[in-house]
C-alpha cells in the first residue's frame, strides 16, 4: 500500500460522512414538510350525488372557517339569518374592490331560521340551519351564466335541478352591475 492510498481512503470516508450528513439534514428538513402535505385536508372527494345538478358545484371543504364577508337578514316568509363567507381569493378581491371577481372565487351563504335568544329577549340568534348556497367563479366552465356556477344544499345534499335553474335568472336580473353577486363587503 502506498502512502497515497490511505489519504485517498480518508478522503473517501470524509466524503461519505459529509454526504451522509447532508442527506440527514435534507431528510430532517423536508420530511416534516412532506408529511404535513400528505396529511393536509385536500379538496373533498365529492361524488356526483354531492354535486349540484346543472353546475356540478359541491360544498367546499373547510368553508366554516372562511372569513366573513357580510351578514344578512331575510324577512318573512323565509325569516332567516344569513352569513356570506369567502375563500381567500374572494376576500382579496373584495378588499381590493376588484370586479369582475377572479376565477377561483368561492362564496358560501350559510342560512339559519331566526329565533329569539332565550337569554336576551331583544336578541335574535341562529336557529335550525336551512341551506348552504355556493357560488364558484370559473369564467370558462360557466361562461353561459356570467362565469358563475351555483349550488344550493339542504342537509348537505343538493336541491333539485328545477331550483338550480332559478339561480342564474335572479342573479342576472338583479346583480349584473356587481358581477352577478348580491353581497357587498361589510364595513
Amino acid at each position: 500500500m502506498t502512502s497515497v492510498e490511505p489519504q485517498t481512503k480518508k478522503r473517501s470516508y470524509a466524503m461519505a460522512i459529509t454526504l451522509g450528513m447532508l442527506v440527514l439534514v435534507v431528510l430532517l428538513t423536508c420530511v416534516p414538510y412532506l408529511v404535513s402535505i400528505a396529511l393536509a385536508e385536500g379538496p373533498a372527494q365529492a361524488n356526483a350525488a354531492d354535486a349540484s345538478p346543472i353546475f356540478g358545484v359541491t360544498i367546499p371543504a373547510g368553508y366554516k372557517q372562511w372569513e366573513l364577508i357580510a351578514p344578512a337578514e331575510e324577512a318573512p316568509p323565509l325569516d332567516e339569518l344569513r352569513a356570506v363567507v369567502g375563500n381567500q381569493t374572494a376576500i382579496d378581491a373584495y378588499q381590493a374592490g376588484k370586479l369582475p371577481f377572479p376565477d377561483g372565487t368561492i362564496l358560501v351563504k350559510r342560512a339559519w331560521k331566526r329565533k329569539q335568544s332565550p337569554e336576551f329577549a331583544s336578541a335574535t340568534v341562529p336557529g335550525v340551519a336551512t341551506t348552504v348556497q355556493v357560488m364558484v367563479k370559473d369564467s370558462k366552465k360557466y361562461a353561459a351564466t356570467g362565469g358563475w356556477g351555483f349550488g344550493r344544499f339542504i342537509d348537505g345534499k343538493p336541491v333539485d335541478a328545477a331550483q338550480h335553474r332559478t339561480c342564474w335568472g335572479c342573479h342576472e336580473a338583479r346583480a349584473k352591475s356587481h358581477d352577478y353577486v348580491f353581497t357587498r363587503l361589510a364595513p
